[in-house]
């Protein structure tokens, strides 16, 4: 069967950047389709191929599926042994949670602080609503690994949750957030993350 993955610039996409992750922690083998984003005919290339217009989208046979949390759903499905979600049925309840507020909410702080895999910038001053997301987000990353007992990533393994985050990760590096101590270890783990470093060395062909 083939499988080919749409998705956008490695600079500038975050949910492409997501859905790629989850592929490629499974050990998927897919052929890689990238449209430049921000051109005059951007969304008619993406429309050939999403009918939502949108990436990041996986073609299968006959089929698209045209958003990042469903993609991760089906390969999760697909490749049972790559272990996506938690076996435990709590924890992974709860880290199906957390990955649908990433992919649903946090509007606040995706405005502020937009996706970038550079350093040294420097936000507007954040609303209070922005500075409860960001709390948000390492009151969730505490939750879980607290939970989980996990001292790698959220619940142990790379998954699919941690897939969510990612582009948060570099967000927060981006603007210079400081990271509570506790979790410091996980945002490392994230950076040295092999398939991570390896969409960062692809970012660095792009430029």
């Amino acid at each position: 069967m083939s499988t080919k993955l749409v998705i956008g610039d490695f600079n500038k996409s975050s949910w492409s950047f997501r859905a790629w992750l989850v592929l490629v922690t499974a050990d998927v083998s897919f052929e890689t389709l990238q449209l430049k984003l921000e051109q005059s005919d951007t969304r008619q290339q993406i429309l050939e191929h999403s009918p939502s217009g949108r990436v990041p989208a996986l073609l299968l046979n006959g089929i698209v599926i045209n958003d990042s949390l469903a993609i991760s759903e089906y390969v999760a499905d697909a490749y049972p042994g790559a272990n996506l979600w938690p076996q435990d049925p709590q924890v992974k309840a709860l880290a199906r949670a957390a990955a649908a507020e990433m992919h649903s909410g946090f509007t606040h702080l995706r405005t502020q602080m937009s996706f970038g895999l550079n350093t040294g910038d420097t936000p507007e001053t954040l609303t209070a609503q922005t500075r409860e997301e960001v709390m948000r987000v390492f009151d969730i990353w505490n939750n879980l690994r607290a939970l989980s007992g996990s001292k790698q990533f959220l619940c142990g393994d790379f998954g699919i949750v941690d897939a969510m985050f990612v582009p948060v990760v570099f967000r927060f590096r981006r603007y210079g957030i400081a990271i509570p101590a506790q979790l410091q270890g996980y945002v490392d783990n994230i950076l040295a993350y092999a398939p991570v470093q390896q969409w960062l060395k692809l970012a660095a062909q792009e430029v």
